[in-house]
């Protein structure tokens, strides 16, 4: 049976608007976001037609990888001035940026390491039986690069540094810890939190003993579906989004720092 020119018309409309609807978000992440993001995508799937798809990885890859090209819509940084360099070099959209957490760093441990974690601290890592202390590659990854500066600041880097095996992010390196390939781990708290390891043991080092993991994200010029990328980072700034970083031992930025929310 032929299809009328009107019938043609409206399927074709049809698939142009599935089409339009099946554009996935592209976002690129870094890794200490893994779980924090599932559950903000999950919850904004419940509100939005469009799918978020979500790549983990260091925040230093990724910047090198959208410089060079790589097809994102979203970039959730873990420090601030990579999004401010794509910013600058006109890859990202004006006024976009946004900081959406502050990340905190813990030492971890499994929970049956026969060390007292929380009345050591940075002791622990002296103890005989760790061998191996598995922090995020400082090289490319903000969590790599705080967790040295703590060890400075604790008068204790030297001491470990033959002890340090580096993972490509902040999730290889909790991984490294958790499958018993290193005995301590300096992570991410909102990896410490997840339900895999949030039975280990943690001990928070202070903020003070680091620079600021200030973690920003920006919408990249690359976004094929501008105003859909927009939405998606619209729920992350909504008070629905703030309070799932907050449970991830995320600590909200204060209001008026550089895209943060206004009360």
């Amino acid at each position: 049976m032929r299809l009328t020119s009107r019938c043609l018309l409206l399927l074709s409309a049809f698939l142009t608007l599935r089409a339009a609807n099946a554009q996935d978000i592209r976002v690129a992440a870094a890794a200490d976001l893994q779980f924090a993001l599932d559950d903000l995508t999950a919850q904004y799937a419940k509100q939005s037609v469009k799918k978020v798809d979500v790549s983990y990885g260091s925040s230093g890859n990724f910047f090198a990888q959208i410089q060079n090209g790589a097809p994102f819509d979203v970039f959730f940084s873990a420090d601030i001035d990579y999004p401010q360099k794509l910013e600058a070099a006109r890859l990202a959209e004006p006024e976009t940026l946004y900081e959406y957490a502050i990340g905190r760093i813990v030492i971890w441990m499994p929970h049956d390491a026969r060390v007292d974690l929380r009345e050591l601290g940075w002791n622990a890592l002296l103890q005989h039986g760790v061998e191996k202390i598995a922090i995020a590659n400082p090289e490319h990854a903000p969590y790599g690069r705080a967790a040295v500066a703590a060890l400075r600041g604790a008068g204790v880097y030297e001491q470990v540094r033959a002890k340090l095996v580096y993972g490509e992010n902040i999730a290889q390196a909790a991984q490294f810890v958790s499958s018993g390939n290193a005995q301590a781990g300096i992570i991410a708290l909102s990896l410490a939190v997840s339900p895999a390891m949030k039975d280990g043991k943690r001990w928070e080092i202070p903020a003070d003993m680091h620079p600021p993991i200030e973690q920003a994200a920006i919408i990249l010029k690359s976004a094929k579906d501008k105003e859909s990328a927009r939405a998606f980072l619209a729920f992350v700034k909504s008070s629905a989004g703030r309070k799932i970083l907050e449970s991830y031992g995320f600590t909200l930025p204060l209001a008026g720092s550089a895209g943060a929310p206004k009360q």
